[in-house]
């Protein structure tokens, strides 16, 4: 009753986009942290930090709902 299948949840291409997706959101939020406006009222904490880490969240999404193409 041996099967040849391989029964892991995800393939190798869904933990790398998934390790993409989190160094995005770890850079949006280190893109936050360098705003030099009192209380992160600047570009960089209001617009810019926020729209990388809801990138870096769509791409972990992604890349766990996605099927690999060879399955």
């Amino acid at each position: 009753m041996s099967s040849t299948k391989n029964n892991l949840p995800f393939h190798a291409s869904n933990y790398r986009m998934m390790l993409i997706g989190l160094a995005t959101i770890l850079i949006g939020f280190f893109i936050m942290s360098l705003d030099t406006e009192e209380f992160g009222f600047g570009v960089l904490g209001l617009t810019v930090g926020p729209l990388i880490a809801i990138v870096g969240f769509i791409v972990e999404f992604w890349a766990i709902l996605r099927k690999p193409s060879n399955s």
